[in-house]
């Protein structure tokens, strides 16, 4: 009975929206088990489509086709692997060194200050600042989660299998499901062509990324460049914070192994520069302006999908929120919440205009 127009019970509305909406985060906390590598599954699928649309526009069997995409992603995934299995190795005994070397380093330059000051400032700030124990232990549970997702990629793979054979057959499902309807049909379409938009221009640009930083890494004499490279095309998922993260071990092994400012400076400057030029200047230029986020919520959403799903729900959680957004957009009754999700409004004459009625 309360509930017999939004109009007249805006209040028991609002809370009914609430209730459900912590129905659906706790559905997606507890289901993360299987919806994570689902997940997962959909971006590699989404990304592997093109090719195999592309093999079945050559007359390709759909099996062949379905085989041919698997064969492709399985060697991109394996080649990376590759590159970073002997790497991680070689990092992971060299770590109780670096952090004795870096524990070292932060003595002599207390110790320096307070000479250079006059003032006994290991009192103050005391040797132990930086905690060597507390560096191997991100670092090795880095790498054991790492571990762990290697373990979960067979069942990915495997839905991605499914994924992309049902890709085949589900147009035509719901196109006699609408029985004629276009309109729904072509919304479905948008978001789709839109979300590997997304996802392909993403992909490349961190893929550039972390070629590019990975070189200067080389260029700068500093020890496992493939393995920084990719940690900078991994990170590059995530705006803002991610170039953050990824530029960190880079300064500390500078620091750690030439031991000078100006070393560490030049190493940061290479990524200051690389991620202002492709973050700011040529991902925006190539996505435009409706497949960004605002800051603020990329800092929320990482939040939200990292305590969701955890680091790799952290690693998804900005291309999981611009799906949720394109779905928004496409959506006439809630592409307000779109436009709240959006990093700038948009001009006076296109929010007149409004979009297309049956998009």
């Amino acid at each position: 009975m309360i509930f017999d127009g939004s109009e007249k019970t805006p209040g028991a509305r609002f809370l009914l929206i609430l209730a459900c909406l912590v129905v659906v985060v706790y559905g997606l906390k507890f289901a993360a088990p299987i919806l994570l590598p689902a997940a997962l599954a959909l971006f590699l699928a989404v990304l592997s489509l093109p090719v195999m649309l592309f093999l079945r526009h050559r007359k390709v069997p759909s099996s062949l086709a379905i085989a041919l995409t698997m064969l492709v992603s399985v060697g991109v995934f394996g080649l990376l692997a590759l590159l970073a299995s002997g790497s991680v190795e070689e990092f992971q005994t060299r770590l109780p060194a670096y952090a004795a070397r870096l524990s070292t380093l932060q003595d002599q330059w207390i110790q320096g200050l307070g000479v250079r000051l006059g003032l006994p400032v290991e009192d103050y700030i005391g040797l132990s600042l930086i905690n060597p124990a507390a560096i191997v232990d991100i670092a090795g549970g880095a790498l054991s989660r790492i571990a762990q997702f290697v373990s979960t990629t067979l069942l990915v793979f495997l839905i991605t299998i499914f994924m992309l054979a049902e890709a085949i057959v589900f147009p035509d499902k719901v196109r006699f499901l609408l029985g004629g309807q276009l309109g729904h049909e072509d919304r479905l379409a948008k978001v789709v062509g839109e979300i590997q938009t997304y996802l392909g221009i993403k992909t490349v640009v961190s893929l550039a990324t972390g070629i590019i930083l990975g070189l200067w890494c080389y260029v700068m004499e500093l020890d496992f460049p493939v393995l920084l490279g990719l940690v900078a095309f991994v990170l590059n998922y995530v705006p803002t914070v991610g170039s953050i993260i990824a530029a960190a071990p880079a300064i500390l092994l500078s620091l750690i192994l030439h031991g000078t400012l100006a070393h560490a400076l030049g190493v940061t400057a290479g990524y200051v520069v690389v991620n202002a030029l492709f973050g700011n200047i040529l991902e925006p230029n190539l996505m435009g302006r409706r497949l960004g986020l605002s800051t603020l919520v990329v800092i929320l959403s990482l939040l939200f999908w990292g305590w969701t799903w955890g680091p790799l729900g952290a690693l998804l959680s900005v291309p999981l929120t611009v799906i949720v957004k394109i779905w928004l957009e496409n959506t006439p009754d809630l592409r307000w919440v779109a436009l709240l999700l959006d990093k700038t409004p948009p001009a006076r004459s296109e929010t007149l205009a409004g979009p297309d009625p049956e998009i």
